[in-house]
């Protein structure tokens, strides 16, 4: 078999693993054993316990953001326009984030809870992710106020804080939906679509919500 393809195989058992038993239950030869192979080939193709949890860190990371950019993409339906193209690109992004983290609930996991509590360099690897993701979002709400033609520049401090929200909101109801079977990836995505975009509409429209004086 060639290296790549048991690696990957290892990488599967890994995720499984970390997932299931977390960082530091999780054994190297469960992992073996779930993967197929000897320990002492784990330890050859992944140096160590460290290595292998980064390795899939990273791979989970580059399969998420992966997965909302092409659903971004192909929401966009070779062009958008005007609010509603917003929208459905918004409508997309989020159904491919929720559909992916539920068909892998354990690399999600993976990301979202063992990663961050487990200290460097670990939580490191995911702030790369999570910046990436925000800086998308961050585009998408800047060209849909540019689209609307009614607040064509937002403050960029104000378009930061969007997406920080929205994406710190998308984290939250994944690990909501992943832990309840009877929630579908388009009922989380439609929760935060309602919730979303009916201030972000409100707001491409330029009119604000204010404290009263």
């Amino acid at each position: 078999m060639p290296r790549a393809v048991r690696e990957q195989q290892m990488l599967d058992a890994a995720v499984r693993i970390f997932g299931q038993r977390g960082y530091r239950a999780a054994s190297m030869d469960e992992i073996a054993e779930v993967a197929g192979v000897s320990k002492p080939l784990v330890y050859l193709y992944l140096n160590s316990k460290e290595d292998l949890f980064t390795a899939c860190i990273r791979r989970e990371a580059a399969a998420l953001v992966a997965a909302v950019r092409g659903g971004v993409s192909g929401g966009a339906s070779g062009g958008v326009s005007g609010a509603g193209g917003a929208d459905r690109q918004l409508w997309a992004g989020l159904q491919a984030f929720f559909t992916h983290t539920a068909e892998r609930p354990d690399a999600w996991v993976v990301l979202h809870s063992q990663a961050r509590t487990h200290g460097e360099p670990f939580a490191a690897e995911v702030a790369v992710m999570r910046e990436e993701i925000v800086a998308f979002v961050t585009s998408l709400i800047a060209e849909a106020a540019r689209e609307a033609h009614r607040n064509p520049e937002l403050a960029e401090r104000e378009v930061a804080g969007l997406a920080q929200a929205l994406v710190g909101a998308a984290e939250s109801l994944a690990g909501w939906a992943n832990g309840d079977v009877s929630v579908s990836a388009k009922e989380a995505a439609a929760t935060l679509m309602n919730f979303a975009w009916a201030g972000l509409g409100e707001l491409m429209e330029g009119r604000r919500w204010a404290p009263a004086p």
